[in-house]
């Protein structure tokens, strides 16, 4: 079973365990012998990795057997976070499969994709897999190699290579994984760095008894902002379920937004290579290309990891960052890694004189919304209207979603359908406070305006406007 439902913009997710799942073991062999399939893999390998979720081993043990019975070789790396997936690719090139759901409820499962050396699949891999595994044919038995290797210890070298232990002194960091697999790795990856951990909910657990693994939602952060002040620590870091984005809170228990983090880590990397280009997408502040305006070029992005990889690579970019913690390297095969931002983010601090709250102020000079979803039925028509109401008052486009900005005033809107529920994506930032919070409200009454216009059933979702803390 293959629900088309779960064929997203940029990975397969949908709900596996359960009274109504949307894919099964069946349908993930399918897909194995799909992905074989369109990448002409007959006769070579790829590499492929699960998280600790709820059917992960069953999932990965079937799309392994239908690849198999199509002629390609698996290397199971077995547990593994999704950037160490990346690292498992660029450092064996070969393609990749990840069962992740990432920040999903535990119900849910799915599956990443990329190409040799973590290079991304193209924007329309969803769809072509989707097609190829309707009427695909499976041979009658495995023909393809399977072996398994442990990619762990290489993917923590890897780490230290590219951001050595500098001096200063020893840092006290809280760690919440969530339950999810940053706990698998987090032991290897910072040893030997001077640190004393505080770790909550590291153990892996596809149930996540403590709380959901998605830092996007701020009563997920409580846990470790509380530990960060309770142990008076030097900052905590929270990850999602398959640990490829960190989130960062201070040693006041205030959460760093990520556009601050990606200016912090741009002008790191600028330094080392003065005059390279920086990638943001459409909703990272302004205040990146502010803060590195002078040490090298930024290029902005659609959302999403498959767009911002692909002109990374383009460009040649050493550093990329997107406002939902997704920070992604050059030097790791251009892919993103929330626990190699997590280093540099600590280096800096133990470099420091002052705590992280100061060490940020520089970078933290323009007033954010955070992430407001409204729960829409048609979202194209919102946005239009929002475009009829802001259109005189600054330049609009529709690279991603809608956006309107007017740099000599100093601000911006954007306003993106979701991907995958009925929602409108807001975020707006301005120079001054004041400006920000009256184009915030005035793009929500609008769009409640918009709704009220014609009804639907989610017009009674009154969870209408729900910051995203980030």
């Amino acid at each position: 079973m293959l629900t088309p439902g779960i064929f997203k913009a940029n990975d397969i997710r949908g709900v596996f365990s359960g009274d109504s799942p949307e894919w099964d073991t069946d349908g993930a062999r399918r897909l194995g012998a799909a992905f074989v399939s369109l990448l002409g893999l007959d006769g070579q390998e790829f590499v492929m990795g699960r998280d600790m979720r709820l059917g992960g081993e069953q999932l990965s043990a079937a799309f392994a057997d239908g690849a198999r019975r199509a002629g390609g070789g698996v290397v199971d790396v077995g547990l593994t976070s999704t950037d160490q997936l990346w690292f498992a690719s660029g450092w064996l090139s070969l393609p990749g499969v990840q069962f992740t759901a990432s920040h999903n409820p535990a119900e849910y499962n799915g599956i990443k994709f990329c190409l040799a050396d973590a290079r991304p699949v193209a924007p329309d891999f969803t769809a072509r897999i989707r097609d190829a595994a309707q009427g695909i044919e499976i041979g009658d038995e495995a023909v393809g190699s399977i072996r398994e290797v442990d990619t762990l210890n290489a993917y923590a070298r890897k780490l230290t290579e590219l951001v050595p232990v500098g001096e200063g002194r020893e840092l006290k960091v809280v760690i919440d994984a969530g339950n999810g697999m940053a706990g698998h790795i987090v032991d290897r990856a910072l040893l030997g760095r001077g640190l004393e951990v505080i770790g909550l909910y590291l153990e892996p657990d596809g149930f996540f008894p403590n709380h959901p693994a998605n830092p996007l939602e701020p009563e997920n952060l409580m846990d470790a902002r509380a530990a960060v002040m309770g142990h008076d620590a030097d900052l905590a870091l929270v990850f999602d379920g398959d640990a490829d984005r960190c989130f960062i809170i201070d040693e006041r228990g205030e959460v760093v937004d990520p556009s601050v983090i990606t200016a912090m880590i741009a002008v790191a990397e600028l330094q080392k290579e003065p005059g390279a280009t920086i990638v943001v997408n459409k909703i990272t502040s302004w205040g990146v290309a502010e803060v590195v305006a002078d040490k090298g070029d930024v290029i902005t992005s659609r959302v999403g990891h498959t767009f911002v990889k692909a002109l990374m690579a383009e460009h040649d970019a050493v550093f990329g960052g997107e406002h939902s913690a997704h920070y992604y390297f050059r030097d790791f095969w251009f892919a993103d890694t929330g626990m190699l931002a997590a280093l540099h983010v600590m280096e800096m601090v133990r470099a420091a004189d002052e705590p992280l709250s100061q060490l940020v102020e520089e970078y933290d000079t323009w007033h954010r919304s955070g992430e407001l979803n409204s729960p829409v039925s048609d979202a194209v028509a919102c946005q239009d209207a929002v475009a009829r109401a802001l259109g005189e008052r600054g330049v609009e486009d529709r690279i991603d979603g809608l956006t309107v900005e007017n740099r000599a005033e100093g601000w911006w809107v954007n306003l993106r359908a979701s991907n995958t529920e009925p929602l409108l994506r807001l975020n707006v930032e301005a120079r001054e406070a004041e400006q920000m919070v009256a184009l915030r409200d005035e793009v929500l009454g609008i769009i409640k305006h918009s709704r009220s216009e014609g009804p639907t059933h989610l017009d009674s979702v009154d969870s209408s406007e729900k910051e995203i803390a980030t």
